[in-house]
């Protein structure tokens, strides 16, 4: 072990923790119960916080600004994946594991049905919302069956590819204004970006797993946090999938025609949510006169 300042070594990983023995059918790089006998992989599940946390503020924020409910719906769900990825890493428990990867299904079904319907009428609109929800049933009954996670993240994969695509075709066919169609196209590239990132990480994590664990243990504890792929997938795909919902808010907007009345706003020059303009009352009116 390299002596760095404030560092620990990690300790040998115990046969099983607070919650018993893994049942999950997922086990990842990350070694069990190092940190603490009541959570089995310490990194993997803190950092679903960032999932928590930018789904707590896309719902405050789709509330107070008068986004459409299916905004709302739609980071509740992103909400859900948070803590059932949570309590899944904590756990390492198969129910858990559910509680992760389904709601992720489910959440993107909403974005789906959104972005699909857009100019349909509502005969239309109400039929795709009950294919959507069969597709959903029946993938969910395959992965219950089968119990092989590559079939809930080639379902996860397809849904998020179809709702990009076909969200890309609105942008170049449907969006006039040269500034909104910049605003959007900037937000879709940095998620893009930073959820492809978080993915590199994750299958680095994968594939060379043996040597990240050797390289945690050479560095120690809190250091070898830092090389935990895994939990950076949770925290840049925390943030892609956050990019998205924005961008996908504003084009709602910009497609219903209730662009005049929003902002879309960049923090600090890489956070950005959609905001009511502010109106100016009577009184403000006549003091700046």
């Amino acid at each position: 072990m390299v002596s760095l300042p404030w560092s620990h070594p990690y300790p040998t990983p115990p046969g099983s923790g607070f919650w018993g023995p893994r049942t999950s059918t997922i086990d990842w790089c990350e070694e069990n119960y190092v940190v603490s006998i009541y959570v089995a992989e310490a990194m993997n599940t803190i950092t679903n916080g960032m999932f928590v946390a930018l789904a707590a503020f896309a719902i405050y924020n789709a509330v107070t600004q008068k986004h459409e409910k299916r905004f709302i719906l739609t980071a509740m769900g992103f909400a859900l994946v948070g803590v059932g990825s949570w309590l899944f890493h904590m756990t390492l428990q198969y129910e858990y594991q559910l509680l992760d990867e389904l709601p992720m299904i489910y959440a993107t079904c909403v974005p789906t049905w959104a972005v699909f319907s857009y100019a349909r009428n509502k005969k239309d609109t109400i039929l795709l919302g009950v294919y959507i929800f069969l597709g959903a049933s029946i993938l969910t009954a395959v992965y219950l069956h089968f119990k092989d996670p590559t079939i809930h993240q080639a379902g996860y994969a397809v849904l998020t590819g179809m709702v990009l695509f076909r969200s890309l075709y609105l942008i170049v066919t449907k969006i006039e204004d040269a500034h909104a169609r910049a605003d959007m196209w900037r937000t879709v590239i940095i998620g893009i970006v930073t959820f492809l990132s978080g993915y590199g990480l994750w299958m680095i994590d994968i594939h060379f797993c043996g040597t990240l664990r050797h390289a945690r243990r050479v560095v120690g504890m809190p250091y070898g946090f830092l090389l935990e792929g895994h939990g950076w997938w949770h925290i840049l795909t925390g943030l892609g999938v956050y990019y998205y919902l924005v961008f996908l808010e504003y084009l709602r907007i910009c497609l219903v025609g209730r662009a005049p009345d929003y902002n879309y706003v960049w923090d600090w020059g890489f956070f950005p949510h959609v905001d009511l303009k502010k109106k100016t009352t009577a009184k403000e009116v006549k003091k700046n006169n």
